[in-house]
C-alpha cells in the first residue's frame, strides 16, 4: 500500500492548486483523477486572471506539469471508497494510505431532456453568463426554463427571449421580464437545432445561442459515505478552509461549492492545502512528543 501525507481525489483546478501548495511544502502527495473534467466540452475558459481565454485542457496540462516538479504523484483512475484511517481504494484495486484526504471531485450538470441540447452543450447552449456571456454579447439569445437566468442574461444582450418550456411563469416574473424587455414564448421546447428552438406546436424561435441553468449534482458520494455533515441541498458543510465535519477530510471546488468558477476553485484548493499542512505539522509535533516522552532531556 502506497503511503502519502495527502491523497487528493480529483485533478481539476482545486485539486491541482492544493497539490502545488502541498508539494512545495514537501509533503508526499498523490492526485487520483479520472481525466473527465466538467468543462471538457468548452473551447475556452474565461474570468481567470492571466489565463482568460485559455482552453481548459491547457490549464490542466500546465498544472500537472507544475505539480510533478515537486514530486506529486499523478494517478489515473477513480476512487471507489475511502475507509476511515485513511485507506483510499482505487477502481483498479490499488490502495493508497493517507494521513489526510482532500476531495475535489467536482459536480455534474443535469439539464432538461430536450433533444439537441446536450449535443450543443458549451458551444451554442451555455450555462454561465459570467463564463460565456461576453462571447455572445448583443446577439439574439434564448433562455430556457429559468426566469432568473433570463433576467441576468439581459446584462449581455438587449435581445433576449425567455422559453419557460414546462415551467409556469408567475405574474411577478412576467412583470419583471417585461420590464427588462424580455419576450416570453410559452410552450414546450421540442428540440434545439443550430440557430433555433423548435417548439412543440411547430413554430420556431430563432436564436444564436441559448442559456440553461443546470441542476448541480455532486459527482461522487465519497463525502457523504464518510459521514460528512451536509446542508439542506445535500452539499457537504465545510469551514473557510474546506474542512469537513470528518476529522482529516477536506473538500474544495465544485465538490462542495456548486457556484465556484475555475479561479474560485483554485483558490479554495490553495486554502485547503495550507490548512491541511498546518494540521499535519501539529500532528508531526504530537508524534514527536510521544516518542520523546513527557520529560525529554534538554539538548545543548
Amino acid at each position: 500500500m502506497s503511503e502519502h501525507d495527502v491523497v487528493i481525489v480529483g485533478g481539476g483546478a482545486a485539486g491541482l492548486s492544493a497539490a502545488l501548495v502541498l508539494g512545495r511544502a514537501r509533503r508526499r502527495v498523490a492526485i487520483v483523477d479520472a481525466g473527465e473534467p466538467r468543462n471538457a466540452p468548452a473551447r475556452h475558459m474565461q474570468g481567470f486572471l492571466s489565463r482568460d481565454g485559455m482552453p481548459p485542457a491547457e490549464l490542466l496540462a500546465a498544472g500537472r506539469a507544475e505539480v510533478t516538479r515537486y514530486g506529486v504523484e499523478l494517478v489515473a483512475g477513480t476512487v471507489d471508497r475511502i475507509e476511515p484511517g485513511f485507506a483510499v481504494q482505487l477502481g483498479g484495486g490499488r490502495m493508497l494510505a493517507a494521513r489526510r484526504v482532500l476531495v475535489a471531485t467536482g459536480l455534474r450538470d443535469e439539464i432538461p431532456d430536450i433533444p439537441g441540447l446536450r449535443q450543443r452543450w458549451a458551444r451554442t447552449v451555455l450555462h454561465c453568463p459570467y463564463c460565456h456571456g461576453y462571447e455572445v454579447r448583443d446577439r439574439p439569445l434564448g433562455v430556457i426554463a429559468s426566469a432568473e437566468h433570463a433576467l441576468l442574461v439581459c446584462q449581455w444582450s438587449p435581445d433576449v427571449v425567455y422559453l419557460p418550456h414546462t415551467s409556469t411563469v408567475s405574474d411577478e416574473d412576467r412583470a419583471r421580464l417585461t420590464a427588462r424587455g424580455v419576450r416570453i414564448v410559452e410552450g414546450e421546447v421540442a428540440r434545439i437545432a443550430d440557430g433555433e428552438a423548435q417548439m412543440a406546436d411547430g413554430t420556431t424561435v430563432d436564436r444564436q445561442a441559448f442559456f440553461v441553468r443546470p441542476r448541480f449534482v455532486p459527482t461522487s458520494n465519497l463525502l457523504s459515505d464518510l459521514g460528512a455533515a451536509v446542508d439542506a441541498g445535500g452539499w457537504a458543510v465545510v469551514d473557510s478552509t474546506g474542512r469537513t465535519s470528518v476529522p482529516g477530510v477536506w473538500a474544495a471546488g465544485n465538490a462542495v461549492d456548486p457556484r465556484a468558477q475555475v479561479i474560485t476553485a483554485a483558490g479554495q484548493g490553495s486554502a485547503a492545502a495550507i490548512a491541511i499542512n498546518n494540521d499535519l505539522v501539529n500532528d508531526d509535533i504530537a508524534q514527536a512528543l510521544t516518542v520523546l516522552g513527557p520529560d525529554p532531556e534538554p539538548t545543548f
